[in-house]
């Protein structure tokens, strides 16, 4: 990929192969809290370019910004211009209404929730953009490593939202990023590979 001058993004790499990988490639990048390495080559290639996407990731719970980080690193690597929005459970819904005007003014949301998972639904149902939901592993009793989060969301009744897999920060990153490529695709050449 190097030799092609194509970016590197790796995910899921723990701290032990991330220095690992620091010290093979100096110039690359580990983020211990999203869990991913980024390599740039001076001069990157990509078969399309796209409009940057406004992203507002945001989370229930403290215990699932592994995954929201993992969506911002994998925007950010991408090209697009994610923001955190953390701490914005239901639990909390005065927290998450204080930000309704910044989050209507970004182009899609990524929402990771566990336990029952009801923030993406009402955010779906306050706002009327992209809205990609991350199910967490998060929770208690019958969390069920992440299935009752996953069922709860594709159980949405706030219509059109994607849910993506337990723990698929990468997953929901990548959904906004063909979002972004629909909106704007302009092919450089026939013979390059997609993003």
């Amino acid at each position: 990929m190097l030799s092609q001058n194509q970016p590197v993004l790796i995910t899921r790499l723990d701290e032990k192969k991330g220095r690992q990988l620091r010290k093979i490639f100096p110039k690359g990048k580990y983020h211990p809290s999203a869990r991913t390495f980024t390599l740039r080559p001076k001069k990157s290639r990509s078969g399309y370019t796209w409009r940057s996407f406004r992203v507002a990731i945001c989370a229930a719970g403290t215990s699932d910004h592994p995954v929201a980080e993992e969506s911002f690193a994998t925007l950010d690597f991408l090209g697009h211009r994610p923001t955190r929005f953390y701490d914005i459970g239901v639990a909390g819904l005065h927290r998450t209404l204080r930000h309704l005007p910044a989050l209507r003014s970004h182009d899609a949301l990524i929402v990771v929730a566990g336990m029952e998972a009801a923030l993406p639904s009402v955010l779906g149902g306050l706002i009327g953009l992209p809205l990609v939901a991350v199910p967490t592993s998060v929770g208690y009793g019958a969390h069920l490593q992440g299935l009752t989060a996953f069922l709860g969301m594709l159980n949405s009744c706030a219509p059109g939202i994607t849910v993506v897999n337990i723990d698929n920060g990468f997953g929901a990153a990548y959904a906004i990023h063909r979002l972004a490529l629909a909106d704007h695709p302009r092919p450089v050449s026939s013979s390059s590979s997609s993003p």
